[in-house]
Protein backbone atom coordinates (compact mmCIF):
# COMPACT_ATOMS: atom_id res chain seq x y z
CA UNK A 1 0.00 0.00 0.00
CA UNK A 2 1.46 3.31 -0.95
CA UNK A 3 1.85 5.86 1.99
CA UNK A 4 -0.09 8.78 1.84
CA UNK A 5 1.93 11.87 0.40
CA UNK A 6 2.88 14.42 3.58
CA UNK A 7 1.73 17.93 2.38
CA UNK A 8 3.80 20.81 1.14
CA UNK A 9 5.14 23.13 3.79
CA UNK A 10 4.53 26.62 3.50
CA UNK A 11 6.98 29.18 2.83
CA UNK A 12 7.08 30.93 6.43
CA UNK A 13 3.76 29.03 7.70
CA UNK A 14 4.60 30.03 11.38
CA UNK A 15 4.81 33.70 11.23
CA UNK A 16 0.91 34.20 10.57
CA UNK A 17 -0.07 32.29 13.73
CA UNK A 18 2.44 33.62 15.61
CA UNK A 19 2.31 37.43 14.57
CA UNK A 20 -1.82 36.69 15.04
CA UNK A 21 -0.77 35.63 18.37
CA UNK A 22 0.90 38.76 19.15
CA UNK A 23 -1.57 40.80 17.77
CA UNK A 24 -3.88 39.41 19.74
CA UNK A 25 -1.87 39.94 23.23
CA UNK A 26 -2.17 44.01 21.83
CA UNK A 27 -6.04 44.09 21.08
CA UNK A 28 -6.47 42.23 24.63
CA UNK A 29 -5.11 44.64 26.28
CA UNK A 30 -7.41 47.45 25.87
CA UNK A 31 -10.47 45.78 24.31
CA UNK A 32 -11.93 44.62 27.68
CA UNK A 33 -11.36 47.54 29.38
CA UNK A 34 -12.12 50.39 26.09
CA UNK A 35 -13.91 53.12 27.73
CA UNK A 36 -12.06 52.97 31.01
CA UNK A 37 -8.48 52.65 28.92
CA UNK A 38 -9.17 55.62 26.32
CA UNK A 39 -10.70 57.37 29.86
CA UNK A 40 -7.82 57.87 31.53
CA UNK A 41 -5.40 58.11 28.40
CA UNK A 42 -6.89 60.67 27.27
CA UNK A 43 -8.58 62.63 30.15
CA UNK A 44 -11.72 63.09 28.38
CA UNK A 45 -14.97 62.01 29.93
CA UNK A 46 -16.41 58.35 29.75
CA UNK A 47 -19.28 59.84 27.51
CA UNK A 48 -17.35 61.65 24.89
CA UNK A 49 -15.16 58.76 24.87
CA UNK A 50 -18.29 56.47 23.84
CA UNK A 51 -19.55 58.74 21.66
CA UNK A 52 -16.02 59.00 19.51
CA UNK A 53 -15.55 55.58 19.57
CA UNK A 54 -19.10 54.48 18.13
CA UNK A 55 -19.23 57.02 15.58
CA UNK A 56 -15.51 56.46 14.47
CA UNK A 57 -15.98 52.94 14.31
CA UNK A 58 -19.28 53.19 11.96
CA UNK A 59 -17.12 55.37 9.70
CA UNK A 60 -14.31 53.66 9.57
CA UNK A 61 -16.31 50.70 8.50
CA UNK A 62 -16.17 52.72 5.16
CA UNK A 63 -12.10 51.60 4.75
CA UNK A 64 -12.96 48.43 3.78
CA UNK A 65 -13.69 48.72 0.56
CA UNK A 66 -10.84 50.49 0.35
CA UNK A 67 -8.69 47.83 1.55
CA UNK A 68 -10.44 45.23 -0.53
CA UNK A 69 -9.19 47.19 -3.55
CA UNK A 70 -6.21 47.40 -2.44
CA UNK A 71 -5.13 44.37 -1.65
CA UNK A 72 -6.16 43.40 -5.21
CA UNK A 73 -3.65 45.91 -6.60
CA UNK A 74 -0.97 45.71 -3.96
CA UNK A 75 -1.48 42.17 -2.43
CA UNK A 76 -2.54 41.23 1.17
CA UNK A 77 0.75 40.92 2.77
CA UNK A 78 1.25 44.75 1.82
CA UNK A 79 -1.86 46.62 3.06
CA UNK A 80 -1.27 43.79 6.44
CA UNK A 81 2.20 45.60 6.93
CA UNK A 82 0.53 48.87 6.27
CA UNK A 83 -2.44 48.32 8.98
CA UNK A 84 -0.27 47.21 11.72
CA UNK A 85 2.11 50.44 11.01
CA UNK A 86 -0.86 52.47 10.96
CA UNK A 87 -2.43 50.38 14.20
CA UNK A 88 0.95 50.88 15.97
CA UNK A 89 1.20 54.68 15.09
CA UNK A 90 -2.51 54.69 16.71
CA UNK A 91 -1.83 53.65 20.10
CA UNK A 92 1.61 55.31 20.24
CA UNK A 93 0.11 58.53 19.72
CA UNK A 94 -3.01 58.05 22.18
CA UNK A 95 -1.35 58.95 25.42
CA UNK A 96 -0.61 62.68 23.48
CA UNK A 97 -4.09 63.14 22.19
CA UNK A 98 -5.97 65.07 24.77
CA UNK A 99 -8.21 67.25 23.01
CA UNK A 100 -11.65 66.32 21.60
CA UNK A 101 -10.69 67.07 18.19
CA UNK A 102 -6.77 64.85 18.18
CA UNK A 103 -8.78 62.11 19.73
CA UNK A 104 -11.33 61.70 17.13
CA UNK A 105 -8.47 61.90 14.56
CA UNK A 106 -6.46 59.15 16.24
CA UNK A 107 -9.27 57.71 17.03
CA UNK A 108 -11.15 57.46 13.34
CA UNK A 109 -7.37 56.49 11.48
CA UNK A 110 -6.69 53.58 14.17
CA UNK A 111 -10.94 51.99 13.70
CA UNK A 112 -10.32 52.15 9.85
CA UNK A 113 -7.27 50.14 10.25
CA UNK A 114 -9.14 47.84 12.70
CA UNK A 115 -11.82 47.59 11.05
CA UNK A 116 -10.13 46.69 7.91
CA UNK A 117 -7.37 44.15 9.46
CA UNK A 118 -9.63 40.92 9.26
CA UNK A 119 -10.23 41.17 5.53
CA UNK A 120 -6.72 41.98 5.12
CA UNK A 121 -5.73 38.42 7.01
CA UNK A 122 -8.30 36.36 5.53
CA UNK A 123 -6.89 37.79 2.33
CA UNK A 124 -3.36 36.82 2.82
CA UNK A 125 -4.73 33.24 4.31
CA UNK A 126 -6.07 33.08 0.92
CA UNK A 127 -2.52 33.93 -0.88
CA UNK A 128 -0.21 31.55 1.34
CA UNK A 129 -1.99 28.62 1.80
CA UNK A 130 -4.34 26.51 -0.73
CA UNK A 131 -6.64 23.24 -0.11
CA UNK A 132 -6.88 21.55 3.34
CA UNK A 133 -3.61 23.70 4.53
CA UNK A 134 -6.18 26.73 4.66
CA UNK A 135 -8.06 25.30 7.64
CA UNK A 136 -5.08 24.00 9.22
CA UNK A 137 -3.82 27.49 9.26
CA UNK A 138 -6.76 28.93 9.91
CA UNK A 139 -7.28 26.24 12.75
CA UNK A 140 -3.95 27.26 14.26
CA UNK A 141 -3.77 31.11 13.70
CA UNK A 142 -7.29 31.62 15.41
CA UNK A 143 -6.38 29.46 18.44
CA UNK A 144 -2.99 31.99 19.13
CA UNK A 145 -4.87 35.13 18.42
CA UNK A 146 -7.32 33.78 21.10
CA UNK A 147 -4.75 32.90 23.00
CA UNK A 148 -2.80 36.18 23.01
CA UNK A 149 -6.31 37.90 23.80
CA UNK A 150 -6.32 36.32 27.37
CA UNK A 151 -2.71 36.70 27.45
CA UNK A 152 -3.14 40.43 26.91
CA UNK A 153 -6.34 41.18 29.18
CA UNK A 154 -4.21 39.72 31.71
CA UNK A 155 -1.20 41.72 31.10
CA UNK A 156 -2.54 44.91 31.09
CA UNK A 157 -4.65 43.90 34.44
CA UNK A 158 -1.42 43.43 36.07
CA UNK A 159 -0.30 46.48 34.58
CA UNK A 160 -3.05 48.57 36.06
CA UNK A 161 -2.69 46.91 39.29
CA UNK A 162 0.97 47.73 39.54
CA UNK A 163 0.98 51.45 37.93
CA UNK A 164 -2.28 52.58 38.79
CA UNK A 165 -3.61 54.98 36.22
CA UNK A 166 -0.36 55.53 34.70
CA UNK A 167 -0.52 52.06 33.87
CA UNK A 168 -3.22 52.66 30.88
CA UNK A 169 -0.71 54.44 29.46
CA UNK A 170 2.06 52.03 29.64
CA UNK A 171 -0.67 49.62 28.21
CA UNK A 172 -1.27 52.06 25.42
CA UNK A 173 2.41 51.83 24.30
CA UNK A 174 2.80 48.31 24.88
CA UNK A 175 -0.05 47.83 22.55
CA UNK A 176 1.29 49.79 19.93
CA UNK A 177 4.77 47.58 20.54
CA UNK A 178 3.33 44.57 19.60
CA UNK A 179 1.48 45.64 16.85
CA UNK A 180 5.15 46.72 15.38
CA UNK A 181 6.25 43.41 16.43
CA UNK A 182 3.54 41.28 14.67
CA UNK A 183 4.51 43.38 11.84
CA UNK A 184 8.11 42.07 12.31
CA UNK A 185 7.48 38.51 12.78
CA UNK A 186 5.30 38.81 9.52
CA UNK A 187 8.43 39.34 6.94
CA UNK A 188 8.99 35.84 6.43
CA UNK A 189 5.90 34.74 5.07
CA UNK A 190 5.75 34.46 1.36
CA UNK A 191 2.44 34.12 -0.80
CA UNK A 192 2.54 31.14 -3.46
CA UNK A 193 2.51 32.49 -7.12
CA UNK A 194 -0.33 33.16 -8.22
CA UNK A 195 -2.20 31.89 -10.83
CA UNK A 196 -1.57 32.85 -14.77
CA UNK A 197 -2.94 36.47 -15.52
CA UNK A 198 -4.38 36.82 -11.89
CA UNK A 199 -1.75 39.91 -10.98
CA UNK A 200 -2.23 41.81 -14.40
CA UNK A 201 -5.95 41.05 -13.71
CA UNK A 202 -6.29 42.84 -9.62
CA UNK A 203 -6.35 46.78 -10.49
CA UNK A 204 -9.32 45.91 -13.17
CA UNK A 205 -11.57 43.59 -10.94
CA UNK A 206 -14.27 45.76 -9.38
CA UNK A 207 -17.46 45.43 -6.71
CA UNK A 208 -19.41 44.93 -9.74
CA UNK A 209 -18.37 41.38 -9.64
CA UNK A 210 -18.99 40.73 -6.18
CA UNK A 211 -22.46 41.94 -6.14
CA UNK A 212 -22.98 39.80 -9.25
CA UNK A 213 -22.18 36.56 -7.31
CA UNK A 214 -25.13 35.56 -5.94
CA UNK A 215 -24.21 32.51 -3.98
CA UNK A 216 -21.09 34.48 -2.47
CA UNK A 217 -23.66 36.79 -1.09
CA UNK A 218 -25.98 34.20 0.15
CA UNK A 219 -22.85 32.95 2.14
CA UNK A 220 -21.97 36.26 3.14
CA UNK A 221 -25.75 36.88 4.38
CA UNK A 222 -25.73 33.64 6.53
CA UNK A 223 -22.18 34.72 8.23
CA UNK A 224 -24.60 37.90 9.43
CA UNK A 225 -27.07 35.96 10.43
CA UNK A 226 -24.46 33.41 12.82
CA UNK A 227 -22.03 37.14 13.62
CA UNK A 228 -25.19 38.06 15.89
CA UNK A 229 -24.70 34.94 17.33
CA UNK A 230 -21.21 35.68 17.91
CA UNK A 231 -22.62 38.92 19.57
CA UNK A 232 -24.59 37.19 21.85
CA UNK A 233 -21.91 36.22 24.43
CA UNK A 234 -20.16 39.42 24.74
CA UNK A 235 -23.56 41.65 24.78
CA UNK A 236 -26.48 39.75 25.50
CA UNK A 237 -25.07 36.93 27.93
CA UNK A 238 -24.11 39.93 30.72
CA UNK A 239 -27.56 41.46 30.43
CA UNK A 240 -29.16 38.05 30.56
CA UNK A 241 -27.84 36.76 33.67
CA UNK A 242 -28.01 39.96 35.88
CA UNK A 243 -31.40 41.49 34.39
CA UNK A 244 -33.43 37.94 33.71
CA UNK A 245 -32.00 35.55 35.84
CA UNK A 246 -31.04 37.90 38.66
CA UNK A 247 -27.51 35.75 39.00
CA UNK A 248 -24.37 37.11 40.03
CA UNK A 249 -22.16 38.68 37.51
CA UNK A 250 -19.33 36.75 38.04
CA UNK A 251 -20.54 34.11 36.25
CA UNK A 252 -20.61 36.43 33.15
CA UNK A 253 -16.41 36.52 33.84
CA UNK A 254 -16.32 32.95 34.24
CA UNK A 255 -18.21 32.38 30.69
CA UNK A 256 -16.20 34.42 28.69
CA UNK A 257 -13.15 32.99 30.70
CA UNK A 258 -14.26 29.25 29.81
CA UNK A 259 -15.24 30.64 26.18
CA UNK A 260 -11.34 31.99 25.28
CA UNK A 261 -9.99 29.12 27.31
CA UNK A 262 -11.22 26.56 25.41
CA UNK A 263 -10.68 28.57 22.07
CA UNK A 264 -6.95 28.43 22.33
CA UNK A 265 -6.66 25.23 23.63
CA UNK A 266 -9.03 23.22 21.77
CA UNK A 267 -9.31 25.15 18.63
CA UNK A 268 -6.45 23.34 16.46
CA UNK A 269 -7.51 19.45 18.37
CA UNK A 270 -11.24 20.34 16.93
CA UNK A 271 -10.48 22.02 13.38
CA UNK A 272 -8.37 18.47 12.86
CA UNK A 273 -11.09 16.63 13.87
CA UNK A 274 -13.28 18.26 11.23
CA UNK A 275 -10.87 18.23 8.53
CA UNK A 276 -10.39 14.38 9.23
CA UNK A 277 -14.11 13.89 9.00
CA UNK A 278 -13.71 14.83 5.56
CA UNK A 279 -16.55 17.58 6.41
CA UNK A 280 -17.62 19.70 3.84
CA UNK A 281 -17.12 23.63 4.77
CA UNK A 282 -20.44 24.63 4.33
CA UNK A 283 -21.58 21.70 6.27
CA UNK A 284 -19.30 22.00 9.18
CA UNK A 285 -20.16 25.72 9.27
CA UNK A 286 -24.04 24.69 9.13
CA UNK A 287 -23.14 22.17 11.95
CA UNK A 288 -21.63 25.32 14.30
CA UNK A 289 -24.58 27.33 13.40
CA UNK A 290 -26.66 24.11 14.55
CA UNK A 291 -24.84 24.08 17.74
CA UNK A 292 -25.64 27.86 18.44
CA UNK A 293 -29.16 27.13 18.31
CA UNK A 294 -29.21 24.40 20.77
CA UNK A 295 -27.28 26.53 23.00
CA UNK A 296 -29.94 29.53 22.70
CA UNK A 297 -32.69 26.89 22.96
CA UNK A 298 -30.90 25.95 26.61
CA UNK A 299 -31.02 29.71 27.43
CA UNK A 300 -34.58 29.91 26.75
CA UNK A 301 -35.25 26.95 28.75
CA UNK A 302 -33.38 28.14 31.35
CA UNK A 303 -35.09 31.68 31.15
CA UNK A 304 -38.06 29.76 31.48
CA UNK A 305 -37.40 28.19 34.80
CA UNK A 306 -34.95 30.76 36.27
CA UNK A 307 -33.55 28.34 39.14
CA UNK A 308 -32.84 30.38 42.74
CA UNK A 309 -30.01 27.98 43.06
CA UNK A 310 -26.46 29.12 42.75
CA UNK A 311 -25.05 25.67 41.77
CA UNK A 312 -27.52 25.28 39.65
CA UNK A 313 -27.82 28.16 37.69
CA UNK A 314 -23.64 28.02 37.24
CA UNK A 315 -23.83 24.83 36.16
CA UNK A 316 -26.46 25.10 33.26
CA UNK A 317 -24.95 28.32 32.27
CA UNK A 318 -21.30 26.89 32.16
CA UNK A 319 -23.15 23.55 30.31
CA UNK A 320 -24.58 26.24 27.62
CA UNK A 321 -21.21 28.05 27.04
CA UNK A 322 -19.57 24.43 26.71
CA UNK A 323 -21.78 23.85 23.23
CA UNK A 324 -21.49 27.43 21.77
CA UNK A 325 -18.44 27.21 21.87
CA UNK A 326 -17.90 23.99 20.33
CA UNK A 327 -20.06 25.64 17.84
CA UNK A 328 -17.77 28.49 17.47
CA UNK A 329 -14.87 26.40 17.08
CA UNK A 330 -16.71 24.29 14.22
CA UNK A 331 -18.35 26.84 12.55
CA UNK A 332 -15.18 29.75 12.31
CA UNK A 333 -12.77 28.12 10.72
CA UNK A 334 -15.00 26.38 8.01
CA UNK A 335 -17.05 29.29 7.33
CA UNK A 336 -14.31 32.08 7.47
CA UNK A 337 -12.22 29.39 4.20
CA UNK A 338 -15.43 28.60 2.65
CA UNK A 339 -15.25 32.56 1.79
CA UNK A 340 -11.33 32.67 1.32
CA UNK A 341 -11.83 29.95 -1.18
CA UNK A 342 -14.84 30.86 -2.76
CA UNK A 343 -13.56 33.97 -3.94
CA UNK A 344 -11.67 34.49 -7.01
CA UNK A 345 -8.43 35.03 -7.23
CA UNK A 346 -7.77 38.56 -9.06
CA UNK A 347 -10.79 40.24 -6.83
CA UNK A 348 -10.39 38.07 -2.98
CA UNK A 349 -9.36 41.43 -1.29
CA UNK A 350 -12.72 42.51 -2.86
CA UNK A 351 -14.74 39.61 -1.97
CA UNK A 352 -13.68 39.36 1.55
CA UNK A 353 -14.26 42.96 2.36
CA UNK A 354 -17.36 42.29 1.10
CA UNK A 355 -17.80 39.24 3.63
CA UNK A 356 -16.40 41.24 6.53
CA UNK A 357 -18.76 43.64 6.16
CA UNK A 358 -20.94 41.33 7.29
CA UNK A 359 -19.61 40.44 10.53
CA UNK A 360 -19.19 44.83 11.18
CA UNK A 361 -22.57 44.96 10.38
CA UNK A 362 -23.75 42.60 12.99
CA UNK A 363 -21.70 44.06 15.77
CA UNK A 364 -23.29 47.77 15.14
CA UNK A 365 -27.31 46.36 14.81
CA UNK A 366 -26.40 43.36 17.66
CA UNK A 367 -26.36 45.60 21.06
CA UNK A 368 -29.56 47.57 19.78
CA UNK A 369 -30.98 44.49 18.35
CA UNK A 370 -30.79 42.65 21.93
CA UNK A 371 -31.69 45.04 24.50
CA UNK A 372 -34.78 46.08 22.92
CA UNK A 373 -36.00 42.67 22.55
CA UNK A 374 -34.61 41.66 25.98
CA UNK A 375 -37.15 44.58 27.12
CA UNK A 376 -40.19 42.41 25.98
CA UNK A 377 -38.74 38.98 27.31
CA UNK A 378 -35.55 37.81 28.35
CA UNK A 379 -36.34 34.83 26.72
CA UNK A 380 -37.44 36.97 23.25
CA UNK A 381 -33.71 37.68 22.14
CA UNK A 382 -32.39 34.02 22.41
CA UNK A 383 -35.63 32.88 20.35
CA UNK A 384 -34.44 35.05 17.30
CA UNK A 385 -31.22 33.94 17.41
CA UNK A 386 -32.22 30.26 17.37
CA UNK A 387 -34.59 30.90 14.02
CA UNK A 388 -31.26 33.59 12.70
CA UNK A 389 -29.17 30.09 13.22
CA UNK A 390 -31.60 28.01 11.76
CA UNK A 391 -31.63 29.93 8.46
CA UNK A 392 -28.22 30.20 8.37
CA UNK A 393 -27.17 26.71 8.23
CA UNK A 394 -29.97 26.35 5.79
CA UNK A 395 -28.51 29.09 3.25
CA UNK A 396 -25.53 27.58 3.55
CA UNK A 397 -26.73 23.89 2.30
CA UNK A 398 -28.65 25.56 -0.48
CA UNK A 399 -25.78 27.69 -1.61
CA UNK A 400 -23.85 24.25 -1.79
CA UNK A 401 -24.25 23.47 -4.89
CA UNK A 402 -23.61 26.61 -6.38
CA UNK A 403 -20.12 27.53 -4.97
CA UNK A 404 -16.76 26.13 -6.33
CA UNK A 405 -16.18 22.66 -5.60
CA UNK A 406 -12.66 23.40 -4.43
CA UNK A 407 -14.47 26.22 -1.48
CA UNK A 408 -16.61 23.58 -0.44
CA UNK A 409 -14.60 20.38 0.07
CA UNK A 410 -10.58 21.53 -0.15
CA UNK A 411 -7.83 19.90 -2.31
CA UNK A 412 -5.31 18.04 -1.29
CA UNK A 413 -2.06 20.17 -0.90
CA UNK A 414 0.11 18.07 -2.62
CA UNK A 415 -1.97 18.87 -5.54
CA UNK A 416 -3.01 21.94 -5.77
CA UNK A 417 1.18 22.72 -5.51
CA UNK A 418 2.14 20.15 -8.20
CA UNK A 419 -0.42 21.57 -10.86
CA UNK A 420 1.15 25.03 -9.97
CA UNK A 421 4.48 23.80 -10.49
CA UNK A 422 3.20 22.11 -14.02
CA UNK A 423 1.28 25.20 -14.91
CA UNK A 424 -1.68 22.88 -14.83
CA UNK A 425 -5.14 23.28 -13.08
CA UNK A 426 -6.10 20.69 -10.49
CA UNK A 427 -8.41 18.35 -11.27
CA UNK A 428 -12.22 19.84 -9.64
CA UNK A 429 -11.05 23.60 -9.89
CA UNK A 430 -12.90 25.64 -12.33
CA UNK A 431 -10.96 28.16 -13.99
CA UNK A 432 -11.39 31.95 -12.91
CA UNK A 433 -13.33 32.78 -16.00
CA UNK A 434 -15.72 30.27 -14.52
CA UNK A 435 -16.44 31.78 -11.48
CA UNK A 436 -19.41 33.61 -12.49
CA UNK A 437 -22.33 34.21 -10.65
CA UNK A 438 -24.94 32.81 -13.33
CA UNK A 439 -23.28 29.70 -13.68
CA UNK A 440 -23.73 26.00 -11.76
CA UNK A 441 -20.07 25.81 -10.16
CA UNK A 442 -20.47 22.59 -8.83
Amino acid sequence: MKKAEKPDRIPGQWALPVAAAVNGVGTGMYVPFTLVFFHYVTGLSFTTVGLVLTVTGLVGIAALPLAGAAVDRFGARRVQLALYGVRAAGFAIYPFADSLAAFAAVALVTAAADRAFPAVQSSLLGEVAQGAGRDRLQAATRALQNGGNGAGALLATLVIAFAGPTGYTYAAWGNALSFALAALLLRPLRPLPAADGTAARRAGAGYRLVLADRPFLVVTGANFLNALSYSALSVLFPLFIVEWLHGPAVLTGAAFTINTVLCAAAGVFVGGRVRRAGARRTRAAALGGGLFAVAFLGQIALGTLRPHSGPVLGGALVAMVLVYTLGELIHSPAAEVLAVSAAPEAARGRYLAAYQMSWSLAKAVAPSLFTALLALDGRAPWAVLVLTSALAAALLIRAERQLPADAVRPVAETVVRKARSEGARPAGIAPLSSHHPEGTRS
